[in-house]
């Protein structure tokens, strides 16, 4: 059954190292144990990354442990001149050691070298993140300390399988919608989020992938005709015959969608772009701001990825037949791909 929601408590995987249910879920269900995992440690894959959004500047935050390497990113992105820096910390073989909690509902995550600190503390309805990028860009420093609100809302969660290998998965949530309150300070300038209008992103992750994929995603929050709006759309990564991860929130409710294609320009990531939905509820055209791209290569890893910010505008069909018109909403779509 395409779109199979798993509606309560359920063991993420049996005895044997393989998904005990495909399917998405509005809540955390599925039970993650790193134990459980019957394959190599470096092909174990754990991630926090949180992406906060004003209409004129925005934060993205990483914390990986992806076997072979962990990696700790900050960027931060003006989108009124338009301009980003990405700074990236790169650590050998971690293999578990920066303990990623095994649930997105609690436990804290924490790492400190000696220019970059980042901290993300998780209680019930409220998430902080806090970092300290020394020599962030030209020897000045990065700070910033943000307060996310984690409303009693749906998000989506996602246990994908790959059809070559029984033992890998892609178990996912992204949260949407969580009002942002606090400040990022750079060069002598403070960038204030406002909780009235102004949102941050999740995307919780792990599993254990096969070694060569590419995927697309998309994100995006704001207000829709005064009340909080945000969607995922996405593919590419692994089996999805069970589930799309493809989503619209609305008021707090989540409105599953069937597939999404990105239609990107072959010759350039910063022409305009258009998406499309095989059931007809997400129609949208995007004009890109910003390409972020981003180059990995390091024996056996590569990693390459546009992230292309920009102003989304079209029409969203609600699971009711209610028609949402969406104007210049600031979103990003991407186009990675890894091998590792």
């Amino acid at each position: 059954m395409r779109n199979h929601e798993i509606t309560k408590p359920t063991p993420l995987l049996d005895e044997y190292g393989r998904l005990t249910q495909p399917g998405w879920a509005r809540k955390p269900f599925f039970t993650y144990d790193r134990k459980a995992i019957k394959t190599s440690k470096l092909r174990i894959k754990e991630w926090d990354y949180y992406i906060v959004m004003s209409d004129n500047f925005g934060l993205a935050l990483t914390v990986s442990d992806i076997g072979y390497i962990a990696l700790m990113s900050v960027s931060l992105l003006d989108f009124t001149q338009p301009w980003e820096i990405t700074n990236t910390v790169i650590k050998p073989l971690p293999l578990g050691k920066l303990k990623m909690p095994p649930s997105p509902e609690e436990g804290n995550v924490y790492f400190r070298d000696k220019n970059l600190t980042i901290e993300y503390t998780v209680s019930p309805g409220k998430r902080w993140l806090k970092c300290e990028h020394k020599k962030f860009s030209e020897g000045k420093t990065l700070t910033c300390d943000v307060e996310l609100t984690q409303p009693e809302i749906d998000s989506l969660v996602i246990a994908t399988p790959w059809a070559e290998d029984e033992k890998a998965f892609y178990y996912n949530q992204k949260f949407n919608c969580m009002p942002a309150k606090g400040f990022v300070n750079f060069d002598g300038k403070d960038y204030v989020f406002n909780p009235q209008k102004d949102f941050g992103t999740l995307d919780w992750g792990r599993g254990v992938w096969t070694y060569d994929n590419t995927w697309y995603w998309g994100s995006g929050n704001g207000l829709v005709e005064g009340k909080p709006f945000g969607f995922n759309i996405g593919y590419g990564f692994g089996n999805t015959a069970a589930a799309s991860e493809n989503i619209l929130f609305y008021e707090g409710r989540g409105h599953k969608l069937d597939d999404v294609s990105f239609n990107i320009p072959p010759d350039s990531y910063t022409k305009p772009w258009t998406f499309s939905s095989s059931d007809g509820r997400f129609e949208m055209d995007f004009l890109p701001v910003i390409d972020r791209y981003a180059r990995t290569s390091a024996l056996v890893i590569s990693t390459e990825q546009h992230q292309v910010f920009g102003k989304m505008s079209g029409k969203a069909v609600l699971d009711d037949g209610r028609v949402l018109e969406v104007k210049d909403l600031l979103c990003f779509a991407e186009d990675v791909h890894n091998r590792y």
